[in-house]
């Protein structure tokens, strides 16, 4: 009879293996965990944490890996001895209880995929699991199951931040000596997800694999790879959801000497206002059996829910396997990426539209990970400011950032990828004043980047930021390729470009040590 003993986890009442979707869908509904909406998905509340909390998260500073991690704001450093205290407690606290586990996998290339067990409190959880993650449907296999890392997420048990070190009742606990993570006094699913992104951040570029917070689509064959970097609000997913191309994944991939893998077999997408119009095949999802609804509106008659609705948060979001999404590939392999896109949206409205990015300058912007917040994004902001968030990923990177940096320069030179900026922000003056490039034109810009046609244009340098600017796009207007031409009052402008190339080079200063001398000079002008 199979148990948990080898998880330190005992006298529980019943452990539920590996349930079909289905199964835990009776499940949720018999514990009142969730509601059965209209045309089948499930919708479910996270409590009061309705998103990741990055301030509850830690990594356990222990002699084997301590020398690896990059510390910091980012990688919180957590004591093994209040880590052991706080896991006893939580294995109490279990006892007893009913518990779901699905045995399954994280990467999608065989070489280098890993087996992992999610342990969860709640059924819905475990759905999140089989969703999120790669199955292993044999049965023999099954029985004979060995995770190299687990998951044990119990939202009902919180920490008490006096005794256990946390900052609050909510948890999420590294620890690469036992290979596990713990999540405790938050509900939200996508602790678990992303625990096991930084997992394979940590693991696979100590192999020689570029791990990417990123997404992936191919075109004509496997061999037209483009991957999107960028962070919220920039379009990654908008740009990436190609009804022409086919989807690897839209949110984490590695890049190894054989191609892209993606690491996950599902879809974590924001469901907000979001319309049939504009995103059909997403708007799909949350009409099937087997999307798990987070945090989204429902009236509880008709079991209709409401996408506008923002009653409990503005990150609702639905989880689904891939294979709803019409143009995926399930098997999540393709061969080495053509096209390096980096979205940023400049409210600032000083950074050009698309810019050709050198190996150099692709590893300097990759590291500074740029984008702008927006007046009224959140309280308190009055005016465009600059967020940098290196990698395009830096809650999930247990590196230091210019490890994957230089894997991201070598693969380039070594596979003859093109990088390219492209600013899906603001022109003709910064938000507020000037106006958001329009979608067509950016669509327009991305196409001539996936092609190759921006490869046989004229490109001129811009004088601070560096970047080689093209000269004409097909079905873009030549005057907005230059931002500086777009601004009434030139000075302003270059006002506005210096206060934003000195922001780049403050954030710089983190990883100027690491840098190769060829990085540090593809900064903007000082």
């Amino acid at each position: 009879m199979r148990s948990l003993d080898a998880h330190g986890i005992r006298n529980v009442n019943t452990v539920w293996w590996n349930l079909t979707t289905p199964a835990l869908y009776e499940h949720a509904l018999r514990r009142f965990s969730g509601l059965l909406a209209h045309r089948g998905p499930l919708v479910v509340r996270t409590g009061q944490y309705t998103g990741r909390s990055p301030d509850d998260r830690y990594i356990v500073k222990e002699p084997t890996t301590q020398e690896l991690i990059w510390w910091g704001k980012v990688n919180r450093a957590f004591d093994p001895g209040a880590y052991d205290k706080l896991r006893r407690r939580l294995t109490a606290y279990l006892q007893g209880k009913d518990l779901f586990v699905q045995d399954c996998y994280v990467g999608a290339d065989p070489k280098y995929r890993m087996p992992i067990r999610v342990i969860t409190e709640l059924a819905w959880h475990n759905i999140f699991a089989r969703n999120m993650f790669i199955k292993e449907t044999d049965h023999e296999r099954l029985a004979n199951f060995q995770p190299e890392f687990t998951v044990i997420d119990a939202p009902g048990f919180v920490a008490h931040p006096e005794e256990d070190g946390t900052r609050s009742e909510a948890f999420i606990l590294l620890n690469f000596r036992r290979r596990e993570v713990l999540i405790g006094g938050t509900a939200y699913a996508g602790e678990m997800k992303k625990s096991i992104f930084s997992v394979m951040n940590f693991f696979l570029p100590q192999r020689g694999v570029l791990s990417m917070h990123c997404s992936a689509n191919y075109g004509r064959d496997k061999n037209d790879v483009a991957i999107f970097f960028g962070l919220s609000g920039t379009g990654k997913t908008t740009l990436s959801a190609d009804p022409n191309r086919t989807l690897i994944g839209d949110d984490e991939h590695g890049w190894s000497d054989d191609g892209v893998f993606n690491f996950e077999a599902g879809c974590y997408a924001k469901v907000i206002r979001l319309s049939p119009e504009t995103e059909p095949e997403i708007y799909a999802t949350t009409r099937r059996f087997g999307t798990i609804l987070e945090n989204v509106a429902i009236d509880a008659e008709t079991r209709r829910v409401d996408l506008d609705s923002d009653e409990f948060t503005e990150n609702t979001r639905a989880s689904y396997h891939i294979s709803a999404i019409p143009h995926a590939d399930p098997g999540g392999t393709a061969g080495h990426p053509r096209t390096i896109i980096m979205l940023t949206a400049d409210a600032f409205g000083v950074l050009p539209p698309v810019a050709k990015l050198t190996p150099e300058q692709a590893m300097y912007h990759f590291l500074s990970g740029y984008t702008a917040k927006v007046a009224g994004t959140e309280r308190g902001i009055t005016e465009p400011q600059a967020t940098f968030s290196t990698c395009f990923g830096a809650p999930f990177m247990a590196l230091n950032p210019n490890v994957y940096a230089q894997l991201l320069g070598e693969k380039m030179t070594r596979y003859d990828a093109n990088a390219y900026l492209i600013n899906t922000g603001w022109s003709g003056g910064p938000y507020g004043v000037g106006s958001r490039i329009k979608l067509p034109y950016t669509r327009a810009m991305v196409t001539a980047a996936l092609t190759g046609a921006l490869e046989e244009v004229a490109l001129h340098r811009d004088p601070i930021f560096g970047l080689l600017v093209p000269e004409s796009v097909k079905g873009v207007p030549a005057e907005i390729l230059d931002p500086r031409n777009t601004w009434a009052d030139k000075n302003a402008y270059d006002e506005q470009a210096k206060k934003l190339a000195a922001m780049f080079n403050e954030n710089f200063r983190q990883f100027e040590d690491a840098a190769s001398p060829e990085v540090r000079a593809a900064a903007p002008v000082r």
